[in-house]
């Protein structure tokens, strides 16, 4: 796949194959992704692959705290609020979303239950974790912004769909308990990963953009 056509296709999948993804394939999807930019090229990132027997417990664990409406407790604290301008975007996206698969508005469960198919990975084989050491700066969470767009460009560009979910994040120390890993490291971002089923109809739904004179200022 072209670059400019990857970046210009690249979408958040919510709906994947079972189809399970080779080593080798997670293997180079990986390499290629740690060429990524980073600060001083401290590339802080670090990667949980979860696939099989264990993606399976996890997902239950983290879809039995949030059916139960457990409290989360991100790492990474979402802003509280929004300045209007955003929190616009967000709103007209969402609307959109439930829109294209038959939600409506008021319809609370069938929205409880496309909110905890984010527990379930949405179906993905694998559910990938991005860790970094709590002692950084938000310099470095920048750099692991960088990691996750270089790795979502290059699983497209494979034949392969992601999608990032700050909800699964909200569990930190139930992940961390689950995978053995240290209470030093901060869970940034989850994605799920996998073959794309665009017959889901979660997948019929793309989001839009914003055009260049509403975030580019030119000064010449």
């Amino acid at each position: 796949m072209e670059m400019l056509e990857g970046i210009a296709t690249r979408r958040s999948i919510r709906g994947f194959k079972p189809t399970p993804i080779p080593r080798e394939t997670l293997d180079k999807l990986f390499h290629l992704a740690s060429r990524s930019a980073s600060y001083k090229n401290t590339q802080p990132w670090e990667v949980a692959v979860v696939t099989g027997k264990k993606r399976d417990e996890l997902s239950k664990i983290l879809y039995d705290l949030a059916s139960s409406k457990t409290p989360q407790n991100h790492d990474e604290p979402a802003p509280g609020l929004y300045p209007d301008a955003h929190e616009e975007r967000s709103r007209i996206h969402n609307k959109n979303r439930f829109a294209a698969i038959g939600l409506g508005r008021d319809d609370a469960q069938a929205r409880e239950q496309a909110r905890l198919l984010n527990f379930q990975f949405f179906g993905a084989p694998c559910a990938v974790f991005i860790f970094m050491d709590k002692t950084l700066t938000h310099w470095s969470t920048f750099d692991v912004g960088l990691f996750v767009e270089t790795l979502a460009l290059t699983a497209h560009a494979m034949g392969l769909g992601t999608c990032q979910q700050a909800s699964v994040t909200g569990y930190p120390d139930a992940i961390r308990k689950c995978l053995g890993i240290t209470d030093d490291k901060k869970l940034v971002i989850s994605l799920s990963l996998g073959y794309p089923d665009f017959d889901a109809p979660l997948n019929a739904y793309h989001s839009t953009r914003e055009p260049n004179e509403k975030f580019v200022t030119y000064y010449d």
